[in-house]
């Protein structure tokens, strides 16, 4: 039996940006919006206005989730959390993926109803208000774009309100449609494209969601990837106990036993702080945990083991 001693390094580098007046401001404009198109919804007697209300007020409700999570994520860990709360920012995009789907399944009843009896639509009050959401959805975009490159939950959430601009121009056009020709069956048919854009959009926050949920390992990183740079460290033997997964949706964690010569470590003592660095700057794995053993078992960098 091959003599096994362990020495333990946890590593990390990891500052969280403040977007609190970003969400703030962006959940205001959209409340502000929300109104005005239900109002307006109203008047015009449109299935695609009310559908886009739906939305955005889904959007709110999701902004508020990630705000929240966001805040969470920074309290610090208690006895009972070592880790704190930063799953809260996966559970919270998988609460808002559901909430989505909810909000299409409504939206899709309420314009299969309208096609069968198609009422009168007022085209100008749709362009109109949408217009207004055009430039409101994609300020509130705007808000986010700083962060989207560095923070998966702030890249969410600028393509989901950029993703919504788009869809008030599909009302302006919409609108400008039953202005032109009369038809008002093309509300309903937005209406339902809406819906179709919604669960696409969705169906990928739902997988992902999921999957860090299960502690499965990031879309971001190929764990191949990662073991193949870890045995191709000098004096390593085997690579074993390897795990990556998100402690939150923009910090990833690693533990992995490394089999190497303990006099050849104890030479080396830049070795830890260069991986944890190198694994930083290649894969964005901000805590990684790393266990050197003693004594080879075999040659797990050839068979992966877990």
């Amino acid at each position: 039996m091959a003599e096994r001693r362990s020495l333990n390094t946890h590593g990390h580098a990891h500052a969280v940006t403040d977007h609190s007046r970003a969400f703030a401001f962006g959940i205001a404009l959209n409340v502000v919006y929300i109104a005005v198109e239900i109002v307006s919804g109203f008047m015009a007697n449109s299935t695609a206005l009310f559908a886009d209300a739906g939305h955005n007020l889904s959007d709110v409700i999701g902004l508020l989730l990630a705000w929240g999570a966001a805040y969470a994520a920074r309290l610090p860990a208690t006895s009972h959390r070592t880790y704190g709360l930063r799953k809260a920012t996966i559970l919270a995009a998988l609460f808002n993926a559901l909430l989505l789907l909810v909000a299409a399944g409504g939206i899709t009843v309420e314009a299969i109803r309208k096609i069968a009896h198609p009422d009168p639509v007022g085209g100008t009050v749709m362009m109109v208000v949408a217009g207004i959401g055009v430039v409101i959805n994609g300020a509130t975009a705007m808000l986010f774009i700083k962060g989207k490159d560095h923070d998966i939950n702030i890249k969410g959430a600028f393509l989901h309100m950029a993703a919504d601009a788009g869809v008030s121009v599909g009302v302006v056009l919409s609108g400008l449609i039953i202005t032109l020709t009369g038809w008002n069956a093309i509300d309903s048919i937005i209406s339902l494209a809406i819906v179709v854009i919604i669960t696409v959009g969705t169906w990928g926050l739902l997988k992902d969601s999921f999957h860090l949920s299960m502690d499965a390992v990031p879309s971001s990183i190929l764990l191949d990837d990662v073991r193949a740079y870890l045995c191709g460290l000098p004096g390593v033997d085997e690579v074993h106990h390897l795990h990556v997964w998100a402690m939150s949706t923009t910090e990833i964690a690693l533990t992995v036993h490394l089999v190497m010569p303990l006099d050849r470590y104890a030479t080396e003592r830049t070795f830890l702080p260069d991986v944890c660095r190198e694994l930083h700057a290649r894969f964005g794995i901000e805590h990684p945990t790393i266990q050197i053993e003693a004594g080879a078992h075999g040659d797990s960098c050839r068979e992966p083991h877990f």
